[in-house]
């Protein structure tokens, strides 16, 4: 079975501004992110504040801190906007004025890159053409979250983000300098994943793992706290559309290959996630047959 091509990156400035962001002004569209990111969380904290679950105006924007407080033991060292995308319209309207130029910018242009591998996974799988369908299911909704990790005065106490698999299609993920992502390796070892500058890290998802028939693998990771800066990371998450069911493709089946998943409504498997402590890749149960 194929391997997950993650994580991938694109090691030089060169890379990203002709592949992944279609020429000129690639390296500053992601410097352009990684500012505002920290322009957002730089805001005082009644700005901030306005965006959390009871305040903010849509369901669809969402600040908060660790990943499930009701859930976790122990919370996670985090705060994060997520910007769940709509339409160009929505966003300019809701998303906050001091980010959401750069992050509708930095999604438009990451189109490109996720429509290349997404061609290239699906060949091996025996897809030789995505239809509208197969297009829903793979990209039908994107979600862009805005990473905050602050200074920890005791990180060994904690973690940024405890261990888990993303429940997307594809992740992209942008991490400024500083460092601080690890994935789970064959041998059960934890592999620091370096940041380069001018590069994006690219990971499959649950949703690509239960499609594939498990034929491309989910990664594990997690971000350990930092004592010493501020960190930040940006995150597309392409995902199917909540109403979406998800299941093996056809094309992958038609040899004889047993289907290791079964069909699962993709809201009910993000709620799944959600509704639990981060717990490695304990979600994809879920879809096992």
């Amino acid at each position: 079975m194929a391997q997950a091509l993650a994580p991938v990156s694109f090691n030089d400035s060169s890379d990203i501004t002709d592949f992944v962001l279609n020429k000129g002004n690639g390296v500053k569209v992601l410097e352009n992110v990684k500012e505002a990111t920290h322009q957002f969380f730089r805001l005082p904290a009644e700005e901030k504040r306005k965006y959390l679950k009871e305040f903010s105006p849509s369901n669809n924007v969402r600040f908060g801190s660790s990943f499930s407080p009701k859930a976790e033991k122990a919370l996670e060292w985090k705060d994060y906007l997520s910007l769940f995308y709509v339409s160009e319209d929505e966003a300019s309207a809701l998303w906050p004025a001091v980010c959401k130029d750069q992050v509708l910018e930095y999604m438009k242009r990451s189109e490109i890159v996720i429509r290349k591998l997404l061609d290239v996974l699906l060949k091996n799988l025996n897809v030789t053409e995505i239809d509208e369908t197969k297009e829903s299911l793979l990209m039908g909704s994107k979600r862009t979250n805005l990473n905050y990790y602050p200074i920890c005065p005791n990180p060994e106490l904690t973690v940024g983000i405890g261990r888990h698999s993303d429940v997307s299609t594809l992740t992209l993920l942008l991490q400024d300098d500083i460092g601080g992502l690890y994935v789970r390796g064959n041998n059960d070892s934890w592999i620091h994943v370096p940041p380069v500058s001018g590069s994006i890290v690219i990971n499959v998802g649950d949703a690509l793992q239960i499609m594939s028939n498990g034929r491309y693998k989910s990664i594990e990771h997690r971000v350990i706290a930092n004592g010493s800066n501020n960190r930040i990371s940006v995150p597309i998450f392409i995902n199917p559309r909540p109403s979406d069911k998800i299941s093996p493709f056809p094309e992958v089946l038609a040899s004889g290959e047993k289907a290791v998943y079964k069909e699962v409504l993709y809201s009910d498997y993000v709620r799944h996630f959600f509704r639990k402590a981060h717990d490695g890749k304990k979600t994809i149960d879920l879809a096992k047959i």
